[in-house]
Protein backbone atom coordinates (compact mmCIF):
# COMPACT_ATOMS: atom_id res chain seq x y z
CA UNK A 1 0.00 0.00 0.00
CA UNK A 2 1.32 3.44 -0.85
CA UNK A 3 1.46 6.37 1.50
CA UNK A 4 -1.56 8.58 1.84
CA UNK A 5 -1.47 11.92 0.09
CA UNK A 6 -1.89 13.64 3.46
CA UNK A 7 1.44 12.40 4.76
CA UNK A 8 5.05 12.30 3.71
CA UNK A 9 8.52 11.44 4.96
CA UNK A 10 9.01 14.87 6.55
CA UNK A 11 5.42 15.95 7.30
CA UNK A 12 3.38 13.22 8.96
CA UNK A 13 -0.33 13.50 9.47
CA UNK A 14 -0.73 14.24 13.20
CA UNK A 15 -3.76 12.81 15.01
CA UNK A 16 -4.49 13.55 18.66
CA UNK A 17 -6.32 10.72 20.46
CA UNK A 18 -8.24 12.67 23.08
CA UNK A 19 -11.02 12.46 25.62
CA UNK A 20 -10.87 14.16 29.01
CA UNK A 21 -12.82 11.28 30.55
CA UNK A 22 -10.72 8.38 31.79
CA UNK A 23 -11.46 4.73 31.14
CA UNK A 24 -12.93 5.21 27.65
CA UNK A 25 -10.34 3.17 25.75
CA UNK A 26 -8.23 6.15 24.67
CA UNK A 27 -4.80 4.59 25.14
CA UNK A 28 -6.06 1.21 23.96
CA UNK A 29 -7.26 2.90 20.78
CA UNK A 30 -3.96 4.76 20.32
CA UNK A 31 -1.92 1.56 20.67
CA UNK A 32 -4.08 -0.68 18.53
CA UNK A 33 -4.96 1.84 15.83
CA UNK A 34 -1.23 2.56 15.47
CA UNK A 35 -0.52 -1.17 15.23
CA UNK A 36 -3.27 -1.68 12.67
CA UNK A 37 -2.00 1.23 10.55
CA UNK A 38 1.51 -0.25 10.69
CA UNK A 39 0.07 -3.63 9.67
CA UNK A 40 -1.30 -2.09 6.49
CA UNK A 41 2.05 -0.58 5.52
CA UNK A 42 1.97 2.84 7.17
CA UNK A 43 4.97 4.16 9.12
CA UNK A 44 3.62 5.26 12.51
CA UNK A 45 4.94 6.92 15.66
CA UNK A 46 2.99 7.08 18.93
CA UNK A 47 3.82 10.12 21.07
CA UNK A 48 2.92 9.11 24.64
CA UNK A 49 1.84 12.42 26.19
CA UNK A 50 0.16 10.83 29.21
CA UNK A 51 2.26 10.87 32.42
CA UNK A 52 0.78 7.48 33.33
CA UNK A 53 2.81 6.04 30.45
CA UNK A 54 0.23 3.39 29.61
CA UNK A 55 0.89 3.55 25.87
CA UNK A 56 4.57 2.93 26.57
CA UNK A 57 3.71 -0.05 28.78
CA UNK A 58 1.25 -1.39 26.22
CA UNK A 59 3.92 -1.28 23.53
CA UNK A 60 6.47 -3.11 25.65
CA UNK A 61 8.71 -0.21 26.74
CA UNK A 62 9.93 -0.89 30.30
CA UNK A 63 10.08 2.05 32.76
CA UNK A 64 13.88 1.99 32.74
CA UNK A 65 13.92 2.44 28.95
CA UNK A 66 11.88 5.66 28.79
CA UNK A 67 14.59 8.31 29.10
CA UNK A 68 14.96 10.39 27.08
CA UNK A 69 11.26 10.50 26.36
CA UNK A 70 8.32 12.86 26.03
CA UNK A 71 9.32 15.02 28.99
CA UNK A 72 12.87 15.57 27.75
CA UNK A 73 11.57 16.39 24.27
CA UNK A 74 9.10 18.97 25.59
CA UNK A 75 11.62 20.79 27.77
CA UNK A 76 14.32 20.74 25.10
CA UNK A 77 16.73 18.29 26.70
CA UNK A 78 16.40 15.80 23.81
CA UNK A 79 15.28 15.94 20.22
CA UNK A 80 12.57 13.83 18.66
CA UNK A 81 14.96 11.46 16.89
CA UNK A 82 16.93 10.73 20.06
CA UNK A 83 13.80 9.92 22.09
CA UNK A 84 12.24 7.75 19.38
CA UNK A 85 12.20 4.01 20.18
CA UNK A 86 11.36 1.01 18.07
CA UNK A 87 8.61 -1.28 19.33
CA UNK A 88 8.04 -4.97 18.68
CA UNK A 89 5.67 -3.97 15.87
CA UNK A 90 7.47 -3.44 12.54
CA UNK A 91 6.85 0.09 11.29
CA UNK A 92 5.69 1.37 14.68
CA UNK A 93 7.90 3.55 16.92
CA UNK A 94 7.14 5.44 20.11
CA UNK A 95 8.21 8.51 22.07
CA UNK A 96 7.78 7.00 25.55
CA UNK A 97 6.50 8.66 28.68
CA UNK A 98 7.13 8.27 32.38
CA UNK A 99 6.34 9.86 35.71
CA UNK A 100 8.69 12.79 35.05
CA UNK A 101 6.11 14.10 32.56
CA UNK A 102 3.70 14.71 35.44
CA UNK A 103 5.62 17.87 36.37
CA UNK A 104 5.68 19.21 32.82
CA UNK A 105 2.42 21.14 33.05
CA UNK A 106 3.73 23.14 36.02
CA UNK A 107 7.05 23.81 34.29
CA UNK A 108 5.44 24.85 31.01
CA UNK A 109 3.00 27.33 32.56
CA UNK A 110 5.58 30.10 32.81
CA UNK A 111 6.88 29.76 29.25
CA UNK A 112 5.97 31.98 26.33
CA UNK A 113 3.56 30.35 23.87
CA UNK A 114 3.24 27.44 26.28
CA UNK A 115 0.34 26.00 24.30
CA UNK A 116 2.53 25.72 21.15
CA UNK A 117 5.59 23.94 22.53
CA UNK A 118 4.70 20.56 21.08
CA UNK A 119 3.90 22.09 17.69
CA UNK A 120 7.41 23.59 17.60
CA UNK A 121 8.93 20.26 18.64
CA UNK A 122 7.09 18.50 15.81
CA UNK A 123 7.95 21.15 13.26
CA UNK A 124 11.15 19.45 12.08
CA UNK A 125 11.70 16.46 9.84
CA UNK A 126 9.90 13.36 11.12
CA UNK A 127 10.14 10.22 9.03
CA UNK A 128 6.71 8.61 9.29
CA UNK A 129 3.25 8.73 7.72
CA UNK A 130 1.19 9.12 10.90
CA UNK A 131 2.00 10.48 14.34
CA UNK A 132 -0.61 9.57 16.96
CA UNK A 133 -0.55 11.58 20.19
CA UNK A 134 -1.97 9.73 23.19
CA UNK A 135 -3.32 12.54 25.38
CA UNK A 136 -3.84 12.41 29.15
CA UNK A 137 -7.42 12.05 30.44
CA UNK A 138 -7.76 15.76 31.19
CA UNK A 139 -8.17 19.03 29.29
CA UNK A 140 -4.99 20.55 30.72
CA UNK A 141 -1.89 22.07 29.15
CA UNK A 142 -0.56 18.77 27.77
CA UNK A 143 -3.81 18.03 25.93
CA UNK A 144 -3.97 21.64 24.75
CA UNK A 145 -0.47 21.25 23.28
CA UNK A 146 -1.59 18.11 21.46
CA UNK A 147 -4.65 19.85 19.99
CA UNK A 148 -2.58 22.84 18.86
CA UNK A 149 -0.02 20.53 17.20
CA UNK A 150 -2.50 18.14 15.55
CA UNK A 151 -4.13 18.17 12.15
CA UNK A 152 -7.14 16.28 13.50
CA UNK A 153 -8.64 14.72 16.63
CA UNK A 154 -9.86 11.16 17.02
CA UNK A 155 -12.23 10.78 19.96
CA UNK A 156 -12.80 7.39 21.65
CA UNK A 157 -16.23 7.37 23.26
CA UNK A 158 -17.35 4.68 25.67
CA UNK A 159 -20.87 3.36 25.18
CA UNK A 160 -22.18 4.45 28.57
CA UNK A 161 -24.72 6.85 30.02
CA UNK A 162 -22.58 9.99 30.52
CA UNK A 163 -20.82 9.75 27.15
CA UNK A 164 -22.57 12.66 25.43
CA UNK A 165 -22.16 14.98 28.41
CA UNK A 166 -18.39 14.49 28.44
CA UNK A 167 -17.92 14.77 24.71
CA UNK A 168 -19.82 18.06 24.58
CA UNK A 169 -17.17 19.61 26.82
CA UNK A 170 -14.40 18.26 24.60
CA UNK A 171 -16.07 19.61 21.47
CA UNK A 172 -16.27 23.08 23.01
CA UNK A 173 -12.56 22.88 23.80
CA UNK A 174 -11.78 21.81 20.23
CA UNK A 175 -13.79 24.79 18.92
CA UNK A 176 -11.86 27.18 21.18
CA UNK A 177 -8.53 25.72 20.06
CA UNK A 178 -9.60 26.04 16.42
CA UNK A 179 -10.55 29.70 16.90
CA UNK A 180 -7.58 30.72 19.03
CA UNK A 181 -4.59 28.57 18.11
CA UNK A 182 -5.08 26.03 15.34
CA UNK A 183 -7.62 26.86 12.60
CA UNK A 184 -6.70 23.70 10.65
CA UNK A 185 -7.85 21.38 13.47
CA UNK A 186 -10.51 18.91 12.36
CA UNK A 187 -12.44 16.09 13.98
CA UNK A 188 -11.21 12.99 12.18
CA UNK A 189 -13.89 10.91 13.83
CA UNK A 190 -15.54 9.52 16.93
CA UNK A 191 -15.07 5.83 17.65
CA UNK A 192 -17.52 3.99 19.90
CA UNK A 193 -15.62 1.75 22.34
CA UNK A 194 -16.50 -0.99 24.83
CA UNK A 195 -19.63 -1.77 22.87
CA UNK A 196 -21.57 -4.68 24.34
CA UNK A 197 -24.21 -5.95 21.93
CA UNK A 198 -25.89 -7.85 24.78
CA UNK A 199 -26.48 -4.59 26.62
CA UNK A 200 -29.37 -2.44 25.39
CA UNK A 201 -27.67 0.66 26.85
CA UNK A 202 -24.80 0.30 24.37
CA UNK A 203 -27.27 0.34 21.49
CA UNK A 204 -29.09 3.36 22.91
CA UNK A 205 -25.87 5.34 23.41
CA UNK A 206 -24.65 4.44 19.91
CA UNK A 207 -27.95 5.58 18.42
CA UNK A 208 -27.84 8.88 20.35
CA UNK A 209 -24.23 9.59 19.38
CA UNK A 210 -24.90 8.87 15.70
CA UNK A 211 -28.00 11.06 15.77
CA UNK A 212 -26.02 13.91 17.33
CA UNK A 213 -22.75 13.70 15.36
CA UNK A 214 -23.86 12.03 12.13
CA UNK A 215 -21.09 10.87 9.82
CA UNK A 216 -18.39 12.04 12.24
CA UNK A 217 -18.99 8.71 14.01
CA UNK A 218 -17.07 5.80 12.49
CA UNK A 219 -19.07 2.84 11.26
CA UNK A 220 -16.62 0.59 13.12
CA UNK A 221 -17.37 -0.04 16.79
CA UNK A 222 -14.85 -1.51 19.21
CA UNK A 223 -16.44 -4.35 21.20
CA UNK A 224 -15.98 -5.03 24.87
CA UNK A 225 -13.46 -7.86 24.53
CA UNK A 226 -11.44 -9.69 27.17
CA UNK A 227 -8.43 -10.08 24.85
CA UNK A 228 -8.21 -6.30 24.48
CA UNK A 229 -8.12 -6.02 28.27
CA UNK A 230 -5.49 -8.74 28.69
CA UNK A 231 -3.03 -7.56 26.04
CA UNK A 232 -1.47 -4.55 27.90
CA UNK A 233 -0.40 -6.73 30.82
CA UNK A 234 1.75 -8.63 28.32
CA UNK A 235 3.22 -5.42 26.87
CA UNK A 236 1.60 -6.11 23.50
CA UNK A 237 -1.11 -4.59 21.34
CA UNK A 238 -4.11 -6.89 20.97
CA UNK A 239 -3.27 -7.42 17.28
CA UNK A 240 0.00 -9.07 18.37
CA UNK A 241 -1.49 -10.78 21.43
CA UNK A 242 -4.43 -12.36 19.56
CA UNK A 243 -4.83 -11.29 15.96
CA UNK A 244 -7.93 -13.43 15.46
CA UNK A 245 -10.04 -11.98 18.28
CA UNK A 246 -12.97 -9.64 17.73
CA UNK A 247 -11.05 -6.67 19.13
CA UNK A 248 -8.19 -7.11 16.66
CA UNK A 249 -10.57 -7.37 13.74
CA UNK A 250 -12.35 -4.20 14.87
CA UNK A 251 -9.12 -2.17 15.05
CA UNK A 252 -8.09 -3.35 11.59
CA UNK A 253 -11.48 -2.21 10.27
CA UNK A 254 -11.06 1.12 12.08
CA UNK A 255 -7.61 1.66 10.52
CA UNK A 256 -9.08 1.07 7.08
CA UNK A 257 -11.85 3.54 7.80
CA UNK A 258 -9.39 6.17 9.07
CA UNK A 259 -7.31 5.83 5.88
CA UNK A 260 -10.40 6.15 3.69
CA UNK A 261 -11.33 9.38 5.44
CA UNK A 262 -7.79 10.66 5.08
CA UNK A 263 -7.76 9.98 1.35
CA UNK A 264 -11.05 11.81 0.96
CA UNK A 265 -9.49 15.06 2.23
Amino acid sequence: MTRTAAAGPSSPRILAIANQKGGVGKTTTAINLATALAAIDQKVVVFDLDPQGNASTGLGIAPGQRRPGAYQVLIGEADFATARRKTLVPGLDIIPSGVDLSGAEVELVGLDDRESILRRVLGGTIACDYLLIDCPPALGLLTLNALVAAHAVLVPLQCEFFALEGISHLMRTIDRVRRGFNPRLEIQGIVLTMFDKRNRLSELVATDVRAHFGDKVYETVIPRNVRISEAPSHGRPVLIYDVACAGSRAYLHLAGEVLRRERAL
